[in-house]
């Protein structure tokens, strides 16, 4: 082997690594995102079922208040 393809050689076991890196960091990253959002799915799944709830006492309140001004 010539000097040069020693240097060439060297040079893409160099991008190789950094490659390699990269796709660990990504990964990594990766599989954060998917916890962050299977965490965010739920707390929304919470959220609209509070709301709901919330509705339904509100609309049984508003229910209960017209029937009181029925009566007076």
């Amino acid at each position: 082997m010539t000097d040069n393809e020693n240097m060439d050689l060297t040079a893409l076991e160099a991008r190789v690594d950094e490659l390699i890196h990269t796709v660990d960091e990504l990964k990594s990253e990766n599989s954060v995102l998917r916890n962050q959002q299977d965490s965010l799915v739920t707390e929304r799944a919470t959220l609209i079922e509070k709301t709901e709830q919330a509705r339904t006492r509100i609309e049984s309140m508003i229910s209960r208040l017209r029937a009181m001004e029925t009566r007076s």
